[in-house]
């Protein structure tokens, strides 16, 4: 089944500690159904020193469902993802505006 949400693209969290935020995908795991998104789900890894590192408490992104999970269109809203086929490709396509998302 193809993708609706890919790496790279501009997404808003729906539900949980990180709603309304925004970010972009950098990673998807779509066995598991999640996604890392920068600067969204942040932890706090303890860290010990090493010879060429420095420790203590660094942030660090955890992965987030994709079921909450929005993609952005052209005008910054959430939109849902559609499908269509244009020639022989299949395209995703923005419920709300009806264009074509551009991955």
């Amino acid at each position: 089944m193809a993708a609706k949400l890919r790496k790279g693209d501009k997404v808003v969290v729906l539900a949980g500690k990180d709603k309304g935020k925004q970010g972009t995908i950098a990673s998807v795991d779509p066995k598991s159904g999640k996604a890392l998104v920068d600067g969204v789900n942040m932890a706090i890894r303890h860290q010990r020193q090493t010879q060429n590192s420095q420790g203590g408490r660094t942030p660090k992104a955890m992965p987030i469902d994709l079921s909450n999970l929005a993609i952005l269109d052209k005008n910054g809203k959430p939109t849902r993802v559609g499908f269509k086929i244009e020639g022989d490709k299949k395209v995703r396509i923005a419920k709300t505006t009806g264009d074509a998302i551009d991955a």
